[in-house]
């Protein structure tokens, strides 16, 4: 349109009142609705972040609460049953196994022959009066040993094996994790006593059989407190795998095993090696000395 035109139509309509309708007006309008729109969106957005982290949070500390709780009971609280237990009983049911029982009692520290609790400390963790629940020279020996091409052996101490047997399940790294945690929670809330006592109770010694006192019920006719030094490291000898290891039929392997814990439990000082977790916490003196 000529330009001299195209002004004199604009003036006709400013002098009617008719409102100027500018090509690129329509858009712009738009591009400000969508400006103007953008802060509650971002506000909208931020808040639903923040609602999920506030309750990641809450659900967190829950956890934490929950569980440092039920650790810090079972200090005092004898417990009924472990999550291995519950474990083994649900596969036998699972496999039709109607005969399958679970042989369990427990007894306090005082009632279990210091020969047995000695024999499961040379066997499986002799720096448990030391440590605080980690046993960082064995693992490094361990991985080691492997990068060596060795086959990687155990490095669990007893409060390891105490979170894992009481808590948990076998296998996978997200039970490692939790292993860890209930670990720190264990070592932290509960006396080595306590901790050894838990361990003597609730280990597996063969089919069914949980706690030192059903085994030496079951295998040698007697109570926790009358086991002897050989009898004690007999029943450790088959705690890596008290499936295929067996205290009633021992092979070979398990009676070189059970003298080697015997000649371990000499090199500790027998029953005196008890007296160390007196002192949960030996100083730098102390700890060179071992």
């Amino acid at each position: 349109m000529n330009p001299l035109l195209a002004r004199a139509r604009a003036r006709a309509l400013s002098a009617s009142g008719e409102p100027l309708h500018h090509p690129g007006a329509s858009s712009l309008r738009q591009r400000k609705s969508l400006v103007g729109s953008t802060p509650a969106y971002r506000f909208q957005r931020g808040s639903f972040l923040g609602g999920i982290f506030k309750w990641l949070a809450f659900a967190i500390l829950a956890c934490v609460l929950v569980t440092s709780g039920s650790v810090l009971l079972l200090r005092w609280v004898h417990p009924f049953t472990s999550a291995f237990m519950l474990e083994a009983r649900i596969h036998a049911a699972l496999a039709g196994d109607s005969a399958y029982r679970t042989d369990f009692e427990w007894v306090n520290l005082e009632q279990i022959a210091s020969h047995a609790a000695v024999a499961v400390i040379a066997s499986e963790d002799q720096q448990f009066p030391f440590h605080a629940g980690f046993d960082f020279k064995s693992i490094r020996e361990s991985v080691r040993a492997s990068e060596r091409g060795k086959r990687l052996r155990g490095a669990s101490t007893i409060s390891q094996q105490v979170a894992k047997n009481l808590f948990l399940w076998p296998g996978g790294f997200v039970r490692k994790a939790l292993e860890a945690y209930f670990t720190v929670l264990i070592e932290t809330l509960w006396p080595k006593e306590r901790i050894l006592e838990m361990y003597l109770n609730i280990a597996e010694f063969g089919s069914g059989v949980y706690g030192v006192e059903a085994a030496a019920h079951r295998f040698f006719h007697k109570p926790a407190a009358r086991l002897t030094s050989s009898e004690g490291a007999l029943l450790a000898a088959v705690l890596p795998n008290p499936i295929k290891m067996r205290v009633d039929r021992p092979s070979r392997y398990v009676l070189s095993r059970r003298d080697w814990i015997l000649g371990q439990m000499r090199g500790l000082g027998g029953a005196s090696y008890l007296k160390a977790l007196e002192s949960e916490n030996p100083g730098p003196r102390q700890r060179a000395a071992r």
